[in-house]
């Protein structure tokens, strides 16, 4: 036993829990990845994981694995059991109804909506309940979704591909293929888990993309990202790629342009209008806007300004860097645009989570540090 409470055995039901809810990272969207597994007796009775919204949470589907054997049982759960109606009956009075003795929870639920009342409701009917369990490794499974509860604005990772002297295109815009395959594979698994995937209209009027999900495995399953458009001018062509292609799409303006706007809901695109910042829209407000629509975590994919507007706002979570090992000279294209930068305090330091070759091209994740000298 350890000084928290909690046993050997209670961090291996705990750590297969977190396994199972990552199965839906990239499906279960809006709703938060959970697992859940039911021990009797030191042996794994049942388990399950939240799929999709709509459809049973984890708790549901691991005591139906159970059936009567749930009876006694301890679950072990990675998130908070749900005390509330919603499109599903609340999963804290499942638990009772199936009489477990005891459930253990590595994070309470963020959701104002629930926050503790799922394990009053427990404690109140008496199961046993223990909380803090692998919390760190819970919350890294839904930063979008914790950050939305807790902050009201999304996750943000920034999607960056470059060469190796940090160049995004030619300078005459040429930038196909920087990376290999793979490298876009790997980018098609990153929007998959993402809620809304982010460009600018520069790029869409650059390069055309349909920023769909492909190369991954089910991706008929995976309800498609909400792509969003920052276009401050309402510029976008209604004829644009992604306007083509299945999904939905949203463009943000500050723009009062009522004949454009409507050529482009013709051609299937939700406009909304927002309020201009500095240089363009507020993405604070652009951000807070999506928290309000359940977009968790949002993938940037934009060109060198609307990224470094991102991370100069201190609104970049996550940076997501393919490094291509060829040269492409110093009349390319740069990485980012970050003005201001004149001197070495004002450098933007990074903390290394991840390095890993993918294909030909290493995959670098960053997260944005406190500025030097801070």
């Amino acid at each position: 036993m350890s000084g928290n409470g909690f046993t050997a055995q209670d961090h291996q039901w705990m750590a297969r829990a977190l396994r199972l809810a990552e199965r839906g990272r990239m499906s279960a969207r809006p709703n938060p990845r959970v697992g859940c597994v039911l021990v009797h007796d030191g042996m794994a009775v049942g388990e399950g994981w939240h799929a999709r919204a709509g459809e049973p949470h984890a708790e549901v589907y691991a005591l139906r694995a159970a059936g009567a054997a749930a009876a006694g049982a301890t679950a072990y759960v990675s998130l908070e059991p749900c005390s509330h109606h919603g499109r599903t009956p609340p999963c804290a009075d499942a638990l009772v109804e199936a009489g477990v003795a005891e459930v253990v929870v590595a994070m309470r639920d963020p959701n104002p909506a629930v926050a503790g009342r799922g394990l009053e409701r427990l404690r109140g009917a008496g199961v046993a309940v223990r909380e803090g369990l692998l919390e760190p490794q819970a919350r890294a499974l839904n930063p979008g979704f914790v950050r939305r509860m807790e902050a009201g604005r999304p996750w943000v990772r920034c999607k960056l591909a470059a060469s190796l002297d940090g160049r995004t295109a030619m300078a005459s815009g040429e930038s196909r293929w920087i990376t290999s395959a793979a490298a876009r594979a790997d980018v098609h698994r990153w929007r998959a888990r993402s809620c809304a995937i982010v460009t600018g209209s520069a790029t869409v009027r650059a390069d055309d993309p349909a920023l769909t999900v492909r190369d991954v495995a089910d991706a008929e399953q995976i309800p498609p990202p909400l792509r969003v458009v920052l276009d401050t001018g309402l510029v976008t062509p209604p004829d644009a790629a992604m306007l083509r292609q299945p999904g939905p799409v949203l463009i943000v303006t500050a723009a009062d342009a009522p004949e454009r706007r409507a050529a482009l809901e013709a051609a299937g695109a939700e406009v909304e209008r927002l309020a201009a910042g500095t240089g363009g829209l507020d993405l604070d407000a652009v951000l807070a806007r999506l928290a309000q629509r359940s977009v968790n975590e949002v993938l940037v994919e934009a060109g060198p300004t609307l990224a470094g507007a991102f991370l100069a706002r201190g609104l970049t979570d996550e940076l997501i860097l393919y490094q291509a090992l060829h040269l492409m000279g110093h009349q390319g294209r740069p990485l980012m645009h970050l003005p201001g930068l004149d001197a070495m305090a004002q450098r933007q330091p990074l903390e290394l989570l991840d390095v890993r070759q993918v294909g030909a091209d290493l995959r670098i994740m960053v997260r944005p540090g406190s500025r030097a000298g801070s």
